[in-house]
């Protein structure tokens, strides 16, 4: 099956370059709301699933024992942008595990930021573990090792008893069987399980609403989702979709990028979640795919749906600022959604 287009990026009244894609859009029951695309090909969520690995961290027990705040939590959903806080963050969330950055096994990133890669450089200094935008994540997982009483040397191997809990919620949330041969190696050393779209979509309906879930896990689940939507810049970071989104729906929604092109949200006002992939992996795309469904789906008022606008009908600009074109849903994506 071919996906078909979903975004345009125009110049001089001409479309320039087409992205073709994938949407779900699932309720907690499994049913499906709408759908464009192969919902049913098994994808890498990457990093838009670090909610779902977050949830063993809180229903343990251990994110209580280890006094994690939060924005703690947030972080520990996030993909930050190695800004100062988001540093300093992880390296508390290290020390009231009674660890520190050496037990990282995420790797050294430079910051996102111009002014803070500066920072660095100015200070003679390299950027560390703490930087990379999973470190928040591989935070939780070391303090989820040490409550569990398990190494935390290696916790990010297939077969460690944390990565083996993280796959258990995802076989759970998402109703898909995740075996070894639909394992890769995520960018920061972890697993990424292939998984459907219409998987996805139903466990992040399943996130932002508790349906379907036993309780300790629907608390858990509630409180991961207050963390982050209470704590957006914690999620990402200074002009990032996902905080923006957050951010500017006040609660009503959850957003979460990964790489190559994949994106998932919650939306509990309507029962939904939300998975859906650019297939060529560009991120100027999924993001526009994005705003275009939240754009579809809710009633937006006019702070809201100028936040969606900055990504959905971006503009396309000059070196020397001047607008020239657009990134641009195409009406089809609407208009299915709107019939469904």
């Amino acid at each position: 099956m071919t996906n078909p287009v979903l975004v345009e990026v125009t110049r001089g009244g001409l479309v320039e370059s087409a992205h073709r894609g994938a949407i779900a859009i699932v309720d907690a029951s499994g049913t499906v709301h709408s759908s464009i695309g192969d919902i049913e090909r098994a994808i890498f969520p990457r990093s838009a699933v670090k909610m779902l690995q977050a949830l063993p961290l809180v229903e343990t027990g251990a994110a209580e024992a280890l006094d994690f705040t939060p924005e703690e939590l947030a972080l520990a959903c996030s993909s930050h942008n190695g800004e100062e806080v988001h540093v300093n963050t992880a390296r508390v969330m290290l020390i009231k595990a009674g660890l520190d950055e050496e037990a990282l096994e995420c790797g050294a990133q430079w910051p996102a930021l111009d002014a803070d890669r500066a920072a660095l450089i100015c200070n003679d200094e390299s950027p560390c573990a703490l930087h990379n935008n999973c470190s928040g994540k591989h935070a939780g997982f070391l303090g989820l090792a040490r409550v569990m009483g398990v190494p935390t040397k290696g916790y990010v191997e297939p077969d460690h008893p944390v990565q083996q809990e993280i796959r258990a919620v995802m076989e759970a949330m998402t109703g898909a069987s995740l075996v070894a041969d639909k394992c890769g190696i995520d960018g920061c050393s972890i697993p990424t399980w292939a998984t459907p779209l219409s998987g996805l979509a139903r466990a992040f309906a399943c996130l932002g609403t508790g349906e379907g879930l036993e309780p300790n896990r629907g608390l858990a689940a509630a409180t991961l989702y207050d963390a982050c939507t209470c704590h957006p810049h914690m999620v990402a970071g200074t002009g990032r979709f996902c905080t923006d989104v957050i951010a500017g729906f006040s609660q009503r929604v959850y957003v979460k990028t990964g790489a190559e092109g994949v994106f998932c949200a919650s939306i509990p006002e309507l029962g939904l979640g939300v998975a859906l992939k650019c297939d060529d992996g560009t991120t100027r795309a999924s993001e526009a795919m994005m705003a275009g469904v939240i754009s579809a789906l809710m009633l937006a008022d006019e702070d809201e749906a100028g936040v969606l606008a900055r990504f959905d009908h971006a503009p396309v600009k000059t070196r020397r600022g001047v607008s020239v074109g657009e990134i641009r849903t195409v009406p089809e994506l609407h208009k299915a959604i709107a019939a469904s």
